[in-house]
């Protein structure tokens, strides 16, 4: 690494290592080499079921290293589909640390510790594929498994920025590269470079990229091949690490999308809505074992049901990336630095000059420099901070940002100290102090209070040294990692940054010529540690070195090294001063003898002045104070006390005056600091005095008092003025010559709550933790007035207009303050809680105040004594955490907004008279949280009153309409943290947000590339952040007071600046032909509006109260009747005084009715660029079907046997399909009970509990409908070959399928009889959204129509043959058939649903007697509707969550939602109402619709059927479960029960009178036999169960299951008493294969990383440990009953493993004797594995027959089963297969052998003559098949699919 030159431009890392001789690389698993035709070229391809076990490591062993120096690191590769990979560099650091960078899409959330990095990796997917859609609206699915359309990826990381921003450190080299499966690789290098793999040699020629810019093209072997006329960024995905911007989720490496949304942005805004991705929660590991005996069944809770206020609806949502920035200064200027200043950053913008004092820091919004450095001793701790580099980058990653940039400036801060009051520092020139403000450092001018700004430290700052010229500036922050920046004082810049092993760092001290610093602190065992730098080369951009540390008991409270020798240090502190002094790189002290003074606690140190060049040490005089008023002169030379003096109190000999000081005895005075100049001394101590004294200390001759202890003092250098600091936060000094004070800085000493501007006076209020309200002026900063009160205040608002304020505090007071007069104008006590809230109207005629506990009251403030207007309780959220600015008044002073009356629930009230107006319900479950979103701040916007911004605890800004409660937009991850204070621009052009301790400044419309720009500087959580009311500034407050200087230009007019909300078209005489926003009209199933506003400022109230809701891209399968008119625009006039040829055109609306069997609506006129390849959109509810993924087809080729053949049959379905919807009917009348699991339909006699089992489907089944007279059931599923769904007609007496019928390209949604069984309807899915009608008798297609969205359910009417209603996103769709003849018509027309439930989807629907029809929606409402005027005229809240199951009986309605409840509801009275215009609600409309009953189930309701009296029926649950509902006696009893996810294993006893199955849900169930009933279910949460077996026959004891999870843990449950036994800990990763001994004396376990556990379970102990097939999973384990000594072995049974690397091993064993022997090792070759997914499993088996041969099958050369022989040690027989066997279980009668495949096929061979039947029962790849012990039955199980077979043999 001597030389890197040759490292220039980049290294090709596998020609580097010769990759493909493994010599100097290695490999594992299964890594192969195929020609990728995307790329035409030869890569590699990695795979493995486990990522860890399949890799390509570069170099090849562990000690050697790569040494590649590139500061970028780039991988050409493709993740698989479908599956994980993994990545693994090491990096290391200077300092010699060695560093892992991990990024993988397994990882779910960043994690950082001191050696490692993990990163999530979020896959793209291809242009404008399903998954890019997917992920677009709801970022669900990304983290995780790679897209099928995942594409060649570029990736580029920065692996000095990496290093620098998480951990701190300095990039060295790349040591060593690690690919894990599952991916294609084609290469990867290394490069100082930073390249764009998009750009061509050519095209980078034209552009000027060269080497020499630190940029340019990719290299030409490593470039993705590119077709003509193609684009690189259409066929490959470029993912930066860092990228152009914080995109979401953060600390996560993934494509960036603000090229493709920068330029669809304006033409294309998606109207769905943007869902928080999925993740997983981090959930407390739970050891508890669930035990659930004989089945609980739910119980009914009674609940009083209260109103609940509508979710909120969606207009629209602009969904364009949110982007932060990231910006350095040059450095070369006087300007201040980012946080992050060590790494280089690369803008597009050009290098740009700040503003002298300037502060503009962008930050990662997860760097935290602080927060992940570890503690080590490393030597070498600095290097000097490079300057940042710009490049200009290529124009199409150039995006539009928020103007200008930036828009804030820091221009002043009212503070002083944070961690320390006992830091300020004198410039030499004595023309400007430098002191500490939490975590920024200021330099203040004192002729003009002007400030500077040292930004950077992360942490408050604790200590500030000046070298002798003041022009290097040291600092240190507190906290447990010290860290210690040094600085240019002038320029402002910083010139090194290192850690000091310490935590509470609390001195520093620089010498006289800069070259040593020291500073003292605390180590990790709470001794002191002392540190010395060199850091005389620093300012000339050398290192920091440390030249000696030592740690000591001793206690340092300052410590100071002497001006007159580098080398020489003093310190004092409890009991002690020493003497310092570096020699020979070690630190030595000494102590000054004190004598009688020995216990005293000294406070500081000075050195006489003097001239240090030329005086002897013999004449130093050091001085020492203490905190009993002692001040000491020592001989620094001999190390002895010259004099002690002592501070005293003066003797009141006189009551009007107070003699001189002196020195005597009696109690001192604490002095805390002392500072000597050439001619006097000055101290500062604890009664608050500044005095300076004569060197010989006989009498002050100036003092000066302030009011709270004197903490610092400092003379300058000229020793004309001294500085003062004290603890109560205070800043000032005194001119010696003019004896006059003057105060720098006041500040609040504790967090600073809420303020209030007065714009006119310039002043500012806060109110403050300190107990304080004071007034400062925002120009001078000084403080005007300080009211201090016993109660703590809480919030402070000024009046708009006059000179008085008013605070509210603690207590629940409020009053109101005239700072003219100072006087108390008015005190009301109206809130039994703090005062969250005070505000007063614009207009100033009012004020308002909010309580903690819920109260609200309004006064009248245009009367001086403020009288109450009005108290209102309960209506404001309780709690204080939306303090100080609960309440927001809308500019015009009509409405007042709060949260309240619960955190969930927005409340819009009148100003005037606090009368509720609206309710806006914000409770929606985000899905990264388990908790409901709730409001945390509202506000609103001044210039369209109609808005309403309403911050969440989702990290999410809502914008509502204050007039409908509609949602209008949202924004999610605002900040990293909670929203905690959030103001609009006066213009409404601007957003300012607070987030813990950052600001952040977006674009108001959210329609730029980049949204917002991001500050720092506040070292705690900000409380309040709000424009000044001129706009030309913003304040915030939290550990200090920060005055923000607003950059942006202001706008005179706004006529041009557009609301995004606002919608306007052209208007023509003759067509319709919308503009580019043609995607958001809004279609009214009414009459036009007579008016509609102007397009003006402020932007115009949006009236969706009539209006329908149509999603983008639905205009195109619009239909329209025959006889409707041709479609127009309707002139409409304008409103206002500017209805001119000036004015826009205004809004036209079109009347629409759709209709069935119309020609659609033509849409060549619109713009074709918007519809272009428009793919289906997934609907956002559970009632819609979407097939389980699957990854397995069909074998088209395998044929069933003949009936009467077969050798084995269908027994018995366990379970249920919880993923089917509406796929259970039962008829109570006729008996009938049938459902559906995997492709089965199953039959079930509840009486006998026989099952009859109608078999025809390949597919999952979902959906099933049933005759009226239960003759005839039609089941529907997917086709195995992708065509068209299949629909079977089953005769229910002989169980034949009379009719198969196709029609629907996707999955059917829905199946329905009509009431006289004529008529059949069949409902496409999303993808395919057509009704079909069909002839009951001879199942043609009679009718069919297409819909303009997806429909979720459909019903005939059960009384006029001629109607039926569909529901889906569109609304209700209401049809009618007509009869000619042979031929039925179908019209249908659409009615959106009303505008009082919001933006809904409709879900749900069934009919009420014949003249209503009830639908429900996806936010849980149940609209009634009128069928003869088509009008819904009722709603009401029936659920908190989406109802998915409707049905009617009579007068009772039953629902059925994804909240787990099933509800009974009375609404006879429903038909008392009478239709009118306007929908009103159950509350409005007085009208009693009553809960009868209720009950909690085990999941989500997907189906239910009931009795014509509604008393019983039959419901199904997500979580597999059919439950038997009796609402007469409130009972419930689980008929069916299955697993709800994967299915790991399934077992039967030895006696087979139980059978065991485990779960990945963590599930262990225990069932009977013969009658499959479910016994017991162990549950143990956060665990997936992975294996299960029974302990032997032979066990003494009575039956026990074992069962092995995925946290390496085995339990043994005792079937007896239905309890956990024991838990056992074998293994450290998941545990694949567990068995009992054949004696069961032991259980064997296998563990994940092959390592095989033998563990007793008397008492849970590991008996041993097998190693040999360490590195590959264990499949298999088996044991059995056989002596050994045939086999030349001591022993008395056997036992196999086989594991994934195809090797089986088989062993000997006497456990009681603590033998176990290897008697066979079997290794099967193998060719490399070339398909995309896993490789088949190794599995091996006993003959049952003969347990000297072994059976195997796994991936090799052939498809085959293989039988060895132990004796003769050869494989003796083969039996060939068609396809790779998943599962085999070998009979113990009949010579059978069944096995399963990935084709779904079950085989059953007969081993004698190899011959064979197929059985295709199962709807996806089977997993596990056993046959029982005695081999009459036989367990096939495919996912979560259950089947028993009865074995009749071949």
């Amino acid at each position: 690494m001597a030389s890197k030159g040759w490292q220039h431009p980049y290294v090709n890392i596998f020609k580097h290592v010769r990759v493909e001789d493994w010599k100097r690389s290695s490999k594992e698993g299964d890594v192969s080499i195929y020609t990728d035709k995307t790329l035409k070229c030869l890569v590699f391809r990695i795979r493995g079921p486990v990522p860890a076990n399949s890799y390509i490591l570069v170099p090849k062993h562990s000690h050697q290293s790569l040494g590649l120096t590139g500061r970028y690191f780039y991988l050409l590769f493709r993740p698989a589909p479908g599956k994980y990979f993994v990545v693994h560099l090491d990096v290391a650091a200077e300092e010699g640390q060695v560093v892992r960078i991990s990024f993988s899409n397994m990882f779910k959330d960043f994690k950082s510790t001191p050696t490692s990095l993990q990163f999530p990796f979020l896959c793209g997917a291809a242009k404008d594929s399903v998954y890019e859609s997917t992920a677009k609206s709801a970022r669900h699915g990304l983290v995780g498994p790679a897209p099928t359309t995942v594409r060649w990826t570029c990736l580029m990381l920065d692996l000095q920025y990496t290093l620098s921003v998480y951990l701190n450190r300095c990039y060295s080299y790349l040591k060593s590269v690690k690919l894990c499966a599952n991916m294609a690789v084609k290469n990867m290098f290394t490069s100082d470079l930073l390249l764009d793999p998009g750009v061509s040699f050519s095209e980078a020629k034209l552009m000027g990229l060269a080497c020499s810019q630190g940029t340019g093209p990719m290299p030409r072997d490593m470039m993705f091949p590119v077709p003509k006329g193609n684009s690189w960024h259409d066929l490959y995905d470029c993912i930066r690490f860092p990228s152009e911007g914080t995109k979401l989720p953060f600390d996560s490496i993934q494509k960036d999308n603000a090229r493709q949304e920068a330029r669809h942005v304006s033409t294309h805004r998606s109207t769905i809505r943007e869902e928080s991705r999925c993740v997983s929660l981090s959930k407390p590991v739970q050891d508890r074992v669930f035990l659930i005996q004989q089945i609980t069944t739910p119980k009914s809770f009674p609940r009083n049901q209260s109103p609940v206020v509508t979710s909120i609806p969606e207009l629209g949502v602009v969904s364009t990336h949110q982007r932060d920035d990231w910006f350095c200064h040059n450095d070369d200027q006087h300007q201040q630095e980012s946080t992050c200043s060590s790494s280089h950053q690369f803008t597009s913008k050009p290098p740009r000059d700040a503003v002298d004092g300037g502060v503009h820091v962008f930050v990662h919004p997860e760097d935290d420099l602080g927060k992940h450095w570890e503690e080590s001793e490393e030597e070498l701790v600095c290097t000097p901070v490079p300057h940042p580099v710009h490049l200009s980058l290529s124009k199409d990653i150039k995006h539009k940002k928020l103007l200008p940039d930036p828009i804030l400036k820091l221009s002043r801060i009212i503070g002083f100290g944070g961690a320390t009051t006992k830091c300020a520092l004198w410039t030499k020139s004595g023309d400007a102090v430098v002191y500490p403000c939490h975590a920024i450092i200021v330099s203040m001018k004192i002729s003009s209070n002007q400030q500077r700004f040292f930004i950077g430290h992360t942490d408050k700052v604790s200590a500030l040294a000046f070298n002798g010229n003041t022009t290097v500036l040291a600092s240190a922050q507190t906290g447990n990692h010290g860290i210690v920046r040094v600085w240019n004082y002038h320029k402002g810049n910083c010139l090194a940054m290192f850690r000091i092993h310490t935590h509470s760092l609390s001195s520093l001290s620089f010498s006289y010529s800069g070259g040593i610093l020291c500073g003292v602190g605390k180590d990790s065992h709470s001794k002191t540690m002392v540190v010395v730098w060199n850091t005389l080369s620093v300012s000339k951009g050398g290192e920091v070195t440390i030249l000696a540390k030592a740690h000591t008991d001793v206690d340092i409270h300052t410590m100071k090294v002497a001006f007159f020798d580098d080398t020489r240090m003093v310190s004092c502190g409890r009991d002690n001063i020493r003497l310092w002094r570096v020699r020979n790189g070690t630190l030595r002290s000494c102590p000054v003898n004190l004598g009688e003074y020995h216990s005293l606690d000294f406070t500081d140190v000075a050195f006489e002045e003097g001239n240090s060049s030329y005086q002897r040490l013999d004449d130093r005089t050091l001085f020492a104070s203490s905190r009993s008023g002692h001040i000491f002169e020592i001989d620094y030379s001999r190390v002895v006390i010259r004099n002690v003096r002592r501070l005293l109190p003066a003797q009141q000999q006189h009551a009007d005056r107070r003699e001189k000081w002196t020195f005597n005895t009696g109690p001192g005075i604490a002095i805390n600091s002392i500072s000597v100049s050439s001619s006097f001394c000055a101290t500062g101590s604890e009664d608050g005095f500044l005095r300076l004294w004569p060197l010989d200390f006989s009498a002050v001759f100036l003092e000066a008092e302030h009011e709270g202890p004197v903490s610092l003092v400092s003379v300058s250098s000229d020793s004309l003025q001294v500085l003062a600091a004290t603890s109560t936060g205070n800043l000032g000094f005194l001119d010696v010559s003019s004896r006059g004070y003057n105060t720098l800085m006041r500040s609040h000493t504790d967090t600073v709550l809420g303020f209030s501007v007065d714009g006119i006076r310039r002043h500012l209020t806060t109110a403050s933790s300190d107990g304080t309200v004071r007034i400062w002026n925002m120009d001078s900063l000084h403080q005007l007035y300080d009211f201090v009160s016993e109660d703590n205040p809480c919030s402070v608002a000024f009046h708009p207009s006059e000179q008085f304020f008013s605070c509210g505090f603690s207590s629940g007071i409020v009053r109101v303050f005239d700072i003219s007069s100072a006087k108390l104008l008015a005190e009301h006590k109206q809130h039994r809680g703090e005062v969250v809230g005070l505000a007063f109207s614009p207009d100033g005629d009012f004020m308002y105040s909010a309580g903690s506990q819920g109260s609200l009251a309004l006064y009248n403030s245009s009367e001086e004594e403020h009288s109450v207007i009005r108290v209102v309780c309960n209506v404001v959220a309780q709690g204080t955490e939306r303090a100080p600015d609960a309440l927001t008044v809308s500019s015009d002073s009509c409405c007042l907004a709060f949260v309240g009356p619960s955190e969930y629930i927005v409340t819009i009230a009148d100003a005037r008279s606090l009368d509720e107006l609206l309710h806006v319900d914000v409770s929606i479950l985000d899905i990264e949280s388990p908790r409901l979103d709730s409001a945390l701040k509202v506000c609103f916007s001044p210039a369209s009153t109609e808005h309403l911004l309403v911050a969440t605890s989702a990290n999410k800004i809502l914008w509502v309409s204050t007039k409908t409660g509609r949602l209008l937009r949202e924004v999610s991850k605002v900040h990293k943290h909670r929203c905690s204070s959030l103001a609009v621009s006066e213009d409404s052009r601007f957003l300012l947000t607070a987030g813990h301790n950052a600001v952040k400044v977006w674009d108001y419309n959210m329609q730029l590339g980049i949204n917002s720009q991001m500050f720092i500087g506040h070292s705690q959580p900000i409380h309040q952040v709000s424009f000044t009311p001129d706009q030309l500034g913003v304040v915030s407050v939290g550990d200090a007071i920060f005055l923000w200087d607003f950059l942006a230009h202001p706008v005179d007019s706004l006529t041009d600046s557009r609301s995004p909300l606002r919608v306007s078209y052209s208007s023509t005489a003759k067509s319709a032909q919308p503009e580019a926003e043609v995607h958001r009209v809004q279609l009214s199933n009414g009459m036009p509006r007579q008016t509609a506003p102007l397009p003006s400022s402020p932007p115009p109230r949006l009236d969706v109260t009539t209006m329908d809701h149509v999603e983008q891209g639905a205009l195109d399968c619009l239909s329209l009747c025959d006889d409707s008119p041709p479609i127009t625009t309707v002139p409409v006039p304008a409103t206002g005084p500017a209805s001119s040829s000036n004015s826009r055109p205004a809004v036209s609306f079109l009347k629409v009715t759709e209709l069935a069997n119309a020609s659609p609506l033509k849409t060549s006129s619109l713009d074709t660029v918007e519809f272009k390849g428009k793919m289906p959109v997934r609907p956002d509810c559970y009632r819609h079907f979407f097939p389980r993924f699957k990854t397995s087809t069909l074998d088209q080729a395998a044929v069933p046997p003949q009936s009467g053949e077969e050798g084995i049959k269908l027994k018995a379905v366990i379970g249920y399909n919880n993923n089917g919807r509406g796929n259970m009917v039962w008829s109570p009348d006729q008996g009938l009970f049938a459902y559906s699991c995997g492709c089965v339909v199953v039959v079930e006699y509840l009486h006998t509990g026989c099952q009859r089992h109608l078999q025809g489907h390949s597919e999952e089944i979902s959906c099933l409908a049933v005759t009226n007279d239960a003759q005839t059931v039609a089941s529907a599923a997917g086709s195995s070959n992708g065509s068209r769904s299949v629909i079977c007609i089953w005769d229910v007496q002989t169980g034949v399928c009379r009719k198969t019928i196709s029609y629907h390209r996707g999955a059917v949604q829905s199946l329905a009889f009509s009431r006289d069984d004529r008529f059949f309807l069949s409902v496409g899915d999303f993808s395919d959204p057509e009704v079909a009608l069909w002839s009951s008798k001879t199942f043609q297609v009679l009718s069919s129509v297409s819909l303009s969205g997806p429909i979720h359910d459909a019903a005939f009417s059960p009384s006029a043959a001629s109607q039926l209603a569909c529901v889906g996103s569109q609304g209700v769709y209401f049809c009618l058939m007509h009869s000619r003849g042979l031929d039925v018509d179908l019209k249908v027309q659409r009615v959106g649903a009303p505008t009082e439930v919001g933006d809904v989807e409709l879900t749900a629907l069934c009919y009420h007697m014949d003249s209503f029809l009830f639908t429900a929606t996806n936010q849980g409402h149940v609209c009634v509707w009128d069928i003869e005027t088509q009008r819904c005229f009722m709603t009401w809240e029936a659920d908190e969550g989406e109802i998915g199951v409707l049905l009617c009986r009579g007068n009772q309605l039953l629902t059925g939602s994804n909240t787990r409840w099933l509800r009974l509801w009375e609404v006879e009275s429903v038909q008392g109402v009478k239709p009118q215009g306007k929908v009103s609600s159950v509350e409005d409309s007085g009208t009693m619709v009553v809960l009868e009953q209720e009950i909690m189930l085990d999941g989500t309701t997907v189906s239910a059927a009931f009795d014509n009296t509604m008393d019983m029926g039959i419901v199904g649950t997500t979580a597999g479960t059919l439950w038997y509902i009796n609402w007469s006696d409130s009972s419930s009893i689980r008929l069916v029960s299955g697993h709800k996810t994967k299915v790991n294993d399934v077992v039967f006893s030895s006696d087979e009178k139980h059978f065991a199955t485990c779960s990945e849900d963590g599930s262990v169930r225990v069932w009977s036999a013969p009658s499959n009933e479910l016994v017991v279910q162990f549950q143990v949460l956060n665990q997936s169960c992975g294996c299960v077996c029974w302990s032997p026959a032979s066990s003494k004891q009575s039956a026990c299951v074992a069962a092995g999870y995925s946290d390496g843990t085995l339990r043994i449950f005792r079937l007896s008493s239905s309890e956990m036994e024991i838990k056992l800990h074998p293994h450290h990763v998941a545990v694949t294969a567990v068995q009992y001994s054949a004696d069961g004396h032991v259980i064997l376990s296998a563990g994940k990383n092959g390592l095989v556990a033998v563990s007793s379970p008397a008492n849970g102990t590991t008996l041993r440990v097998i190693r040999d097939h360490k590195g590959a999973p264990v499949t298999t384990i088996q044991c059995v009953n056989e002596q050994c000594k045939n086999f030349g072995l001591e022993g008395n049974e056997m036992w196999l493993a086989a594991s994934a690397d195809r090797r089986v091993s088989v062993w000997a064993a006497d456990w009681l004797k603590d033998k176990c022997d290897l008697l066979d090792w079997l290794t099967f070759p193998a060719p490399a594995y070339f398909e995309d997914d896993t490789p088949p499993p190794t599995l091996a088996a006993f003959c049952p027959s003969d347990p000297g041969l072994v059976v195997y099958t796994g991936y090799g050369v052939e498809k085959e089963l293989s039988f060895y022989s132990l004796t003769k040690k050869q494989i003796i027989k083969k039996i060939s297969l068609p396809h790779w066997a998943t599962c085999f279980s070998l009979s113990s009668k009949s010579q059978l052998i069944a096995v399963g495949s990935k084709e779904r096929v079950l085989k059953l061979i007969k081993s004698t003559s190899g011959r064979f039947q197929d059985f295709l029962q199962h709807s996806d790849s089977l997993q596990t098949c056993h046959f029982s012990p005695s081999g009459t039955l036989l367990f096939t199980v495919a996912y979560n699919e259950i089947l028993l077979w009865e074995v009749r043999g071949l």
